[in-house]
């Protein structure tokens, strides 16, 4: 049967689009002051991990021979160069973007200083800072051989100064310059600086304003001469360089566990000097030092971005998280709490009562927290196998699995040591887990675990049960407050029956029995999940009502796209809510008219993954720690989790319903890539997190006090 010709769009441009979308909330008047200067700082953190990441990868790709395109049909070389002018003009909307928020934070009391607004009180306290603090941490290198060029890190921020040549201020005479330098390089000589991370980039000036600012490299040019006593400072620039992250181990040979320890901490390592791809500089910067930089770092042209203002946009953190300024922020929503689930509470009783679903960050995240703890306290309790993909620098989890293992429960942990960036941090985990006697797996080889659930083995008056949690996000409390995600507690048999086989596979290194109900990736997940989207294409065909509901935050691969295609023609309602990239092209003639796209960003990120299948009228639901991508279904341990409760199933189909009517946050993706905003089809507007914060409060008050008539919010859809 021959292929239809089918189109998508491009992954890397999906995802700068997204990008796009978080850098558009910066810009909105609407936002909160100090929000806007978040959402800006994000933009800036996102778009460094992409270029670490997705370019790198691309560069490295590009200078092999191997002849790779991505789903829309463009090779390295096409995909580097869209790349490049979609960045370049990106860094040029966050200045712009910086330079608007600049007057808006003054008129406020929060005004950046620059050398020539300081008072002499300002001037003699940097200084006395400068002396104290700067120059007893800075240690600058200056640059003899430009064949051999200087280490330096990455995604820090650095100065490079140009200084005038006087041998007799130099404890080292200058080199004569080779025959194919310039002999201008004479005249002077380069020093870079790199600014120690462990000083601020944002330092907080006297002031009698109610907060004045300088930044750390605008000190540092202020009182150069101070670094360089009796010498000619011709010329200074900040700089800052991205090298290439896309250093990953190579697992699929017949090392031992020990050694996949010792292959991440060289993987670690490699990152600090693999090449540069990207240089940032100021645009006041001298040709002279620009070229010299370029030369050093050996990068090319089209990798350089020099910028009318400052670097590393991802410091903004340090001003938008400002105490004393609550007023130019969100509303707080605190989390609401779960009483079934509070420390002290009989959580195996809440459990056996019934399944729970619960909504992050708009419910607490401690009940996940309280269950691994109560686990770990409970006499009861025999066993605890528990995954961590990602965890909290200051885990209360981990330190629950610690207290369980002192308390003699058997328990195992698998500890994804793959999870790009956060490796040194499992690395630190797992070693203090084993420490306390805790079963550590450095995760499968081949794959990286990715799945989240904890298995609880507790011996009652009845025989052995089961508890478990499965849920769509990172056992992490840190960014549980700030992502939205789902979490099942249950002990319904099978789902025990099904996580016990799946642990057992993993930590023997087998295959994993035949599950109930569980689709487990790369077993059996994708084949699943083609079936319940081949059904309703299938009862479509048939003139039944088909329907289709995904909730995710990529959509790339393209046998699913496909799929999705398939059922569109066939006359399915797919409706999908994707946070960023999206391969699929909604609303083309005689391809996807039946589909719609919708992305919601606002001040919680979307992380939750849910599926929903009409299902001839027995509607089926499931959360997932997968998105539809290759490395998900094909190269990752993942979860698909039936939910069947009837409550919770109501509840997850109310969350999910609630992101297609979004009129305030969400945008819609058209055919050609671009988003527009959605049309308004009813006269109250919907701002999806703030619906589901409520809705999470009004569950609040009904199991506080049920005699209380509650007045639920409307059901969108």
């Amino acid at each position: 049967m021959k292929k239809k010709n089918y189109h998508y769009l491009p992954r890397e441009t999906s995802w700068l689009e997204f990008n796009q979308r978080v850098l558009n909330r910066a810009f909105l008047e609407s936002v909160p002051l100090l929000e806007r200067v978040k959402f800006l700082a994000i933009t800036a953190s996102n778009l460094d991990e992409f270029i670490m990441v997705r370019f790198g990868g691309l560069t490295k790709v590009q200078r092999s021979t191997a002849e790779i395109t991505d789903i829309s049909g463009l090779d390295a070389g096409q995909q580097i160069e869209l790349i490049r002018e979609r960045v370049r003009a990106m860094q040029e909307q966050q200045i712009d973007c910086f330079n608007e928020l600049l007057p808006l934070l003054a008129e406020r009391g929060i005004r950046r200083l620059t050398e020539n607004d300081l008072s002499d009180i300002q001037r003699d306290f940097l200084l006395s800072h400068f002396e104290n603090e700067i120059v007893t941490s800075v240690a600058p290198i200056g640059i003899e051989d430009r064949s051999s060029p200087a280490f330096l890190n990455g995604l820090r921020l650095h100065v490079c100064v140009r200084i005038k040549n006087d041998d007799s201020k130099r404890l080292v005479p200058q080199q004569t310059p080779k025959d194919d330098e310039d002999d201008s390089d004479k005249d002077h000589r380069f020093v870079i600086v790199p600014l120690p991370r462990n000083l601020p980039r944002v330092w907080a000036v006297p002031t009698s304003e109610q907060y004045s600012f300088m930044l750390l490299e605008d000190i540092v040019g202020v009182f150069l001469n101070e670094l360089f006593p009796g010498q000619e400072v011709l010329d200074w620039t900040p700089f800052r360089i991205t090298r290439n992250g896309d250093v990953e181990l190579d697992d699929e040979g017949d090392d031992a566990r020990a050694d996949l320890l010792q292959g991440m901490k060289a993987v670690i390592e490699a990152r600090k000097t693999s090449d540069c791809v990207r240089l940032e500089i100021s645009d006041q910067a001298s040709d002279l030092t620009c070229q010299f930089l370029q030369g050093l770092l050996n990068v090319d042209e089209e990798d350089i971005y020099r910028l009318a203002g400052p670097l590393g946009l991802v410091d903004l953190f340090a001003i938008s998280g400002l105490q004393g300024f609550q007023h130019l922020k969100d509303e707080p929503w605190p989390p609401h709490d779960v009483p079934d689930f509070a420390r002290g509470a009989d959580i195996f009783a809440a459990i056996t009562q019934r399944d729970r679903l619960l909504h992050h960050p708009y419910q607490s995240y401690e009940p996940v927290v309280n269950f691994i703890r109560a686990a770990a306290e409970d006499d009861r309790v025999m066993a605890i196998k528990q995954t961590l993909y990602r965890t909290a620098r200051d885990s209360g989890i981990a330190e629950a699995l610690e207290l369980a293992a002192a308390n003699g429960k058997n328990v195992t942990c698998i500890v994804e040591l793959k999870a790009r960036f956060d490796e040194a941090r499992n690395i630190e985990w797992a070693k203090r887990l084993e420490a306390a006697g805790v079963d550590v797996i450095y995760g499968v080889k081949g794959l990286k675990t990715h799945a989240k659930m904890c298995l609880v083995v507790r011996k009652e008056a009845a025989g052995i049960k089961r508890y478990m949690h499965f849920g769509t996000g990172n056992y992490n409390e840190s960014t549980a407050r700030l992502y939205g995600d789902v979490s099942l507690f249950t002990c319904d048999e099978q789902l025990g029956s099904d996580a016990v086989h799946l642990f057992n596979a993993i930590t023997g290194l087998s295959v994993p029995q035949s599950m109930g109900k569980i689709a487990a990736a790369p077993i059996d997940l994708r084949e699943t999940l083609m079936e319940y989207i081949q059904l309703e294409t299938e009862n479509a065909k048939q003139d039944n009502k088909g329907e289709i509901r995904i909730k995710l935050n990529s959509l790339v691969d393209r046998e699913m796209i496909d799929a999705l295609y398939e059922a569109s023609q066939a006359g399915v309602k797919v409706l999908l809510n994707v946070r960023g990239i999206c391969c699929l092209m909604p609303g083309r003639k005689g391809q996807s008219e039946n589909v719609r796209v919708v992305s919601v960003v606002d001040r919680f990120l979307e992380h939750s993954r849910i599926f929903y299948f009409y299902h001839g009228g027995d509607e089926k639901m499931f959360i997932s720690s997968a998105d539809l991508m290759g490395r998900n279904l094909d190269r990752r341990v993942e979860l698909l989790v039936p939910i069947e409760d009837r409550d919770c199933k109501n509840r997850l189909l109310k969350i999910l319903s609630c992101y297609f009517n979004d009129s305030e946050s969400a945008t819609e993706l058209k055919s050609d890539g671009s988003y527009t905003e959605v049309e308004v089809k009813k006269k109250k507007r919907i701002r999806s997190q703030q619906w589901l914060y409520e809705e999470a409060g009004q569950i609040l008050k009904a199991s506080t006090d049920p005699k209380t008539t509650v007045f639920q919010p409307h059901r969108p859809g």
